[in-house]
C-alpha cells in the first residue's frame, strides 16, 4: 500500500539513484558551460592573434591605398553630439582622411529610428572639421560591427579599407573585415581613458565569438539595398 510505496522511496537504494541522476544532470551541465568557455575562449583567441599584426600607425595607413575610412559608430547624445568614444573615432577617422589615407569616409552607425542618427552626427561632426561633405558616406545601417563590415564591401563596393575605431573594437572589425573579402587595416583611436571600459572589454568578449560565426557563415546585413558607389558625392547617402 502506500505505507509500503514510502517505505521504498527512502530505502538507500532509491536514495542512491536520485543521488546519482542529480551528480548526472550536474556532470552535463558542467559540460556544457566547460564547452561554452572552450569556444569563447578559443574563438577570441582566433580573432585578436588573426589580425593584431593588421592594427598600424597612420603614417603606415597613409600608404595602404584605401578606397575608404570606415568609422564606426557609438553613442551620440541628445543634442546631437558625439559621445568622447565616438569622438575620439572621429577625430581618428579625419585625421586619416587628411593624411591621405583614403579619398572618402564612410560613417557607418546606428540610424534604425527617426529619433536616433548617430551618422548624422558623425557627419557633421566631420563637416565642421572641414572635410567636404562629398566625401563623407553615411552609412545609416551599420547596425552592428560586422554589419558595418559587411556594408562596406556589399553595398558600397570598397575593396581596400582603413577602420577607425579603439584597439579592444579592432580586432573584431578587421577579423569580420577579412572574413568578408575585404583588405584592410586598422588605427587605434585610444586618445584617452574611457570610464566604462571595463564594461566594454568584457561585452566585447562574447560579441567576439559571436562575430566568428556570422564571418564564417557570411551572414548578409539586416539590410543590404542596392549599391552605392563611393565614386560619386557622400551627399546621395544623406536623409
Amino acid at each position: 500500500g502506500e505505507g509500503g510505496a514510502a517505505l521504498l522511496s527512502s530505502t538507500p537504494m532509491a536514495k542512491a539513484k536520485k543521488h546519482g541522476w542529480v551528480r548526472t544532470m550536474l556532470g552535463v551541465l558542467l559540460g556544457c558551460v566547460l564547452a561554452v568557455a572552450a569556444v569563447v575562449a578559443a574563438t577570441n583567441a582566433v580573432t585578436v592573434l588573426a589580425t593584431k599584426d593588421r592594427i598600424v600607425s597612420a603614417e603606415a595607413a597613409a600608404s595602404f591605398g584605401a578606397d575608404a575610412i570606415v568609422v564606426l559608430g557609438a553613442s551620440v547624445y541628445a543634442d546631437g553630439t558625439p559621445s568622447g568614444i565616438l569622438q575620439d573615432r572621429l577625430d581618428d577617422g579625419i585625421a586619416l582622411y587628411f593624411a591621405g589615407a583614403a579619398p572618402k569616409i564612410i560613417m557607418s552607425g546606428d540610424n534604425s529610428t527617426v529619433s536616433y542618427n548617430e551618422v548624422k552626427a558623425m557627419k557633421d561632426y566631420a563637416v565642421a572639421q572641414g572635410v567636404p561633405s562629398e566625401d563623407v558616406f553615411c552609412d545609416h545601417a551599420g547596425f552592428s560591427t560586422y554589419e558595418s563590415m559587411y556594408r562596406a564591401k556589399h553595398v558600397f563596393g570598397a575593396e581596400r579599407i582603413v577602420v577607425a575605431t579603439q584597439t579592444y573594437h579592432l580586432y573584431r572589425a578587421l577579423y569580420a573585415a577579412s572574413g568578408l573579402g575585404l583588405e584592410a587595416v586598422g588605427v587605434p583611436s585610444d586618445y584617452r581613458e574611457y570610464a566604462h571600459q571595463l564594461q566594454y572589454d568584457v561585452r566585447e568578449i562574447p560579441a567576439r565569438t559571436k562575430d566568428f560565426f556570422k564571418t564564417l557563415l557570411r551572414v548578409p546585413s539586416t539590410y543590404v539595398g542596392d549599391p552605392i558607389s563611393l565614386d560619386q558625392s557622400g551627399d546621395v547617402t544623406e536623409g
